[in-house]
């Protein structure tokens, strides 16, 4: 798909917002609440510090290479360019998030040798399921905001929106783990569809595909929702979001153990490991309903 290339839009700011709306969520908080409602409040409430692992930093990198490499005019989107954006976006992710640094024991040489190595690899999983010097993105790590029963806003950060010359839209997402099991296929196609729901209320169009691309297998995923879906997923994401300020209201966000678990950072707090979580926050601590959890794209192995 190709198209010209537009000027991103930003989610609105509070002021500009009907005066209705009162609440935001994204895709990354709302599945957080619906897999495990205990790490939705470790993140979004108490916002406690998670150190980023090599994987997610990985996924970070592979993520901002894959962005630059649409700055180059088409016919120097090769593999060779891409790994040389490798070392380059690194240093520049270092700088504007230093905790990046810390998934390096004492900084290793050879560590971070190898950690690039390893992202290069992923990129040629990348040139193995996609030419992109046939593709013009229209937009690359957008942030998009739609209005939802008239009180939530719901916004996230896009991958990649391509359309079509007849206005056909494609979400692609970028996938630096394996090929998905089950739970992580449908947090991925979850994530999806928040994207997607929030296209068509803004521009009136349901994404033709919603394209999952898996670069450590070089494997596509590609789904294609309709409006009667969306609007079953509109009525979900509603009463998630019910759901959260009930538990807000309550103070009362319990463990929900799964496999995801393992990956989690917060075991020692967990009922579920013999933890205890810390104790609930004063309500003026408590962050405004219309600040998003996050305030730049999460880390995007953190999705993964």
């Amino acid at each position: 798909m190709t198209a010209d290339p537009v000027i991103t839009q930003q989610a609105p700011t509070p002021t500009q917002l009907p005066a209705t709306v009162r609440a935001s969520l994204s895709p990354s908080r709302a599945a957080d609440f619906k897999t495990c409602p205990l790490l939705y409040r470790f993140r979004s409430i108490d916002r406690l510090p998670e150190r980023p692992t090599v994987e997610q930093a990985r996924g970070t990198l592979v993520h901002a290479v894959l962005e630059r490499l649409f700055d180059l005019p088409p016919s120097g989107r090769t593999p060779d360019a891409a790994g040389d954006l490798v070392a380059p976006q690194w240093d520049r992710l270092v700088t504007e998030q230093p905790e990046l640094a810390g998934v390096f024991s004492g900084d290793s040489p050879p560590a971070v040798a190898d950690f690039l190595r390893s992202a290069a690899a992923l990129l040629d999983g990348y040139f193995a399921v996609e030419d992109p010097r046939r593709l013009e993105p229209t937009e690359r790590e957008s942030l998009i905001s739609a209005v939802v029963d008239d009180e939530l806003l719901i916004r996230g950060y896009l991958d990649r929106l391509d359309v079509a010359p007849d206005g056909a839209l494609r979400v692609v997402d970028y996938k630096t783990g394996g090929a998905p099991r089950e739970a992580f296929e449908a947090r991925a196609l979850f994530q999806l569809k928040f994207y997607a729901l929030v296209l068509w209320r803004t521009r009136g169009v349901v994404p033709r595909v919603l394209r999952l691309l898996y670069l450590k297998d070089a494997e596509v995923c590609d789904y294609s929702p309709d409006a009667e879906e969306l609007m079953r997923f509109e009525r979900t994401v509603v009463a998630l979001w019910r759901a959260i300020e009930q538990a807000t209201a309550a103070q009362d966000f319990r463990p929900r153990p799964s496999r995801l678990c393992d990956w989690c950072s917060h075991q020692a707090l967990c009922p579920s490991y013999g933890g205890t979580p810390p104790p609930f926050p004063d309500q003026a601590a408590v962050p405004g309903p219309l600040r998003d959890a996050r305030s730049r794209p999460a880390s995007p192995g953190s999705d993964e």
